[in-house]
């Protein structure tokens, strides 16, 4: 089991650890409910340093990133980040990621803690460009300052304006006394803020001073089981539950990171697939009676006969509900379509909503 920089923190607050994707991790400090309301209200921090993360240079650095990532990268200016993924040959996903354009002939790649080492693979298999490529996974801590109040609990730590860093753009800046730090307005929550990239030696100096800067905005460490109730509510993928090797982003409702303005694995393919239409979608719901969805349980229509399977659920603190995600047969997509969800051999009346479930006022 590996350990974070800052496992030893987290273990001197009290954290509930637990295994995850390899790693020790928080799954929780005083409960999800309380960590959850504070991203929403207020400003919360993550380690999420279990992430990895591949530096790729050179004059074919884009190359090759074209040829492995579904959205179209050579859109990207200097300092913007994109959300993406790696299609398979058989119309399933590597991985979803995010890319980052640091300059002309430098890119980082940000993935899945699980799957770092088939990432790796899988795009060092494609590398017919002498592309140089570089895992920095090990050497570098990734903390995320989600919530309203992180642009003004931060703002004392930098001498950039926060503020002015629009979604899904990025600076390499100064950060509590640290040079060269990545803030990135990105995040997994949809409640705004920050993710910090900086090396592991100056990782626990800048969550003491993240910290004491949020002090007076109600700050506090949280963990994966919020990390995992906030995406939920956004609609946000998690791979391993809503996309795998086996889900095509088609289905996946991820169409709009699959850009058909440049040849990528498999892409012909998807794009016949996107032209023919799809037997199957990825849909959120909420539960009408009582229970919890959870993954891999059965969705079928009035009759009982099987429609589908639920990919993610939980019950939505912001909201009060169950909901969850799952695919289903395309006829059953429509907003308002009545399906069940089979919970101990009960059907559970539950209707398809349209995602984001959380909508901020």
């Amino acid at each position: 089991m590996k350990n974070t920089a800052l496992t030893h923190v987290h273990e001197s607050l009290g954290a509930k650890m637990v295994p995850f994707a390899g790693f020790n991790m928080p799954v929780s400090y005083e409960g999800v409910n309380a960590e959850h309301e504070t991203v929403r209200n207020a400003v919360g921090v993550f380690d999420v340093s279990h992430m990895g993360e591949f530096l790729i240079s050179g004059v074919n650095a884009l190359a090759l990133i074209q040829k492995v990532t579904s959205n179209d990268a050579a859109t990207l200016e200097i300092g913007k980040a994109q959300y993406s993924c790696l299609p398979n040959n058989e119309g399933g996903i590597v991985d979803d990621l995010i890319v980052y354009k640091l300059n002309e002939e430098h890119y980082l790649l940000v993935v899945n803690a699980s799957n770092i080492d088939k990432d790796w693979d899988w795009i060092s298999s494609h590398n017919d460009f002498g592309a140089e490529m570089k895992n920095v996974s090990e050497d570098y801590s990734l903390l995320a300052i989600q919530g309203p109040k992180a642009v003004e609990a931060m703002q004392s730590l930098t001498s950039i304006d926060l503020a002015s860093i629009k979604y899904y753009h990025f600076e390499v800046a100064d950060f509590a006394g640290i040079e060269n730090v990545v803030i990135s307005a990105t995040g997994y929550t949809g409640s705004g803020g920050f993710e910090i990239y900086c090396k592991n030696s100056e990782v626990e100096s800048i969550w003491n001073a993240v910290f004491e800067a949020g002090k007076t905005f109600g700050i506090k460490p949280v963990g994966l089981a919020a990390r995992d109730t906030l995406r939920l509510e956004m609609g946000f993928c998690l791979y391993g539950n809503d996309i795998n090797d086996t889900t095509s982003p088609i289905e996946a409702g991820l169409g709009w990171i699959t850009k058909f303005t440049k040849e990528f694995t498999n892409s012909a393919n998807l794009k016949a697939q996107k032209e023919a239409g799809v037997s199957r979608k990825l849909i959120g719901f909420e539960l009408i009676d009582r229970g919890i969805p959870r993954h891999d349980y059965e969705i079928v229509d009035a009759n009982g006969t099987n429609i589908g399977i639920v990919t993610s659920g939980t019950q939505a603190p912001s909201l009060g509900k169950a909901i969850g995600m799952g695919y289903v047969k395309t006829d059953f997509t429509a907003a308002d379509s009545e399906i069940f969800i089979l919970i101990r051999d009960k059907k559970i009346a539950a209707k398809v909503v349209k995602m984001p479930f959380y909508k901020k006022e």
